[in-house]
């Protein structure tokens, strides 16, 4: 089974639509965007397996008790990149992808046997009529 793992902070910075005025509102809404995706079947190379978006900072505050059947959320206790780094391994590291364009952390995360795509692409799935 696939994992995605999202950098929710990196995939939410990559549009700049106010976020930064209400990041617990814009990882809400993040949240929700997969998780009607993943329910209109959108993307089902993507999307189909366990979903799993990290959240740091402000943006842990958010509210995603409507879709935690859906999409699986994990709050980082500090920085999001470090999370995501140790959860790589807890899964098959070769079925892992994870959604980011920071290059630190693609490199990162790679070396542990994990593949990447930027946050562009998710963004791009996101966006499809439903």
């Amino acid at each position: 089974m696939r994992v995605l793992v999202v950098d929710g902070a990196n995939v939410v910075g990559a549009r700049p639509d106010g976020w930064w005025r209400d990041r617990a509102g814009a990882a809400e809404r993040l949240v929700a965007a997969i998780a009607a995706a993943r329910t209109a079947g959108v993307a089902p190379e993507l999307l189909g397996g366990r979903v799993v978006v990290v959240l740091e900072g402000r943006a842990s505050a958010a509210d995603i008790a409507a879709h935690g059947d859906v999409v699986e959320v994990v709050r980082a206790p500090r920085d999001g990149d470090a999370t995501i780094v140790a959860l790589v391994p807890t899964y098959a590291p070769d079925d892992v992808l994870v959604v980011t364009s920071d290059r630190e952390l693609r490199r990162r995360v790679e070396a542990l046997g994990a593949t990447t795509v930027g946050a562009a692409h998710l963004r791009d799935t996101l966006d499809r009529p439903t």
